[in-house]
């Protein structure tokens, strides 16, 4: 009796049946083609992001964060379809295979709904380009400058050297002021409340020259000056200026401060505090 050539031994152990998926006989070489199509699947997502972070380096419109995620984005498309492509040479039908895990996803949805929604508000970030990465934002009262702008979440600096992890469905659902969206103008602003003998119309001229001779001013608007009320121990002003940076806003306000402060010093404005006057009753006294 003569003995299987080696040829026919070895294609029949490639092609013995491993197991059974979904009523389809795996055989080894099956296994083997899927494992190297994901191999190359991952390698090919690898060289289609590089050569998008590279396709878009350098364009004025793009800045590096957008075409990092841009690069990203076109890495999982490439695996997902190299990942069917691998699937399917197995002989699996991926409607099937859908089907039956429907139930599967449905649970495994819920439990990333959270994950499938920041990711969303992500792509929609990068599509709409409303925050981008060194923005300058406030967000629940508190201002970060964006360091870097993620699929998942966002990464904001605050001015006390803090890093926050921001979730983009965050950013995309809620009202946030974006200081850096068309410009970087803001306009800052400081009050102050002078004793009721004050001269308003001294007030108003001292205000206005700290305003316009104010260091962190930008020369091309005008500083503008109101009465803002009468309250009950002063009559209060609101001196606002535009300034460059957003960012150096509590140290150019502390400075405008600083300069009212020695103005109204040279010409005798009295800064108002809170009073209070206390008349004392002398009829009771007297009748004793």
């Amino acid at each position: 009796m003569a003995l299987p050539s080696l040829p026919a031994q070895l294609s029949r152990f490639l092609h013995a049946r491993l197991f059974d998926l979904h009523g389809t006989s795996v055989t080894l070489s099956a296994l083997l083609v899927f494992v190297l199509m994901l191999v190359a699947a991952l390698w090919l997502s690898r060289l289609a992001k590089a050569a998008t972070r590279k396709a878009l380096h350098g364009r004025a419109t793009i800045d590096v964060g957008t075409a990092r995620i841009i690069a990203r984005l076109v890495q999982y498309f490439v695996l997902v379809v190299g990942f069917a492509i691998a699937i399917e040479t197995l002989g699996v039908d991926l409607a099937a295979l859908f089907a039956a895990g429907a139930f599967l996803a449905v649970g495994v949805g819920i439990a990333m709904q959270g994950v499938a929604q920041n990711f969303v508000a992500g792509v929609s970030l990068l599509l709409e380009r409303t925050i981008k990465p060194d923005d300058i934002l406030s967000i629940d009262g508190r201002v970060v400058r964006i360091t870097r702008l993620g699929l998942r979440a966002a990464v904001g600096r605050t001015r006390d050297e803090e890093d926050l992890i921001i979730p983009n469905a965050l950013l995309a659902q809620q009202i946030v002021t974006n200081y850096t969206l068309r410009d970087s103008l803001f306009r800052l602003r400081t009050s102050v409340g002078v004793a009721y003998e004050s001269d308003v119309d001294l007030v108003f001229k001292v205000l206005h020259d700290v305003g316009m001779q104010a260091t962190d001013r930008d020369a091309t608007h005008e500083c503008r000056v109101l009465l803002t009320e009468f309250g009950d121990s002063s009559i209060n002003f609101d001196l606002s200026i535009w300034i460059e940076d957003s960012w150096v806003a509590p140290v150019a306000k502390s400075r405008l401060n600083h300069d009212i402060w020695r103005a109204f010093k040279a010409n005798g404005i009295t800064i108002a505090f809170p009073q209070m006057d206390v008349h004392l009753d002398r009829s009771d006294r007297n009748s004793a």
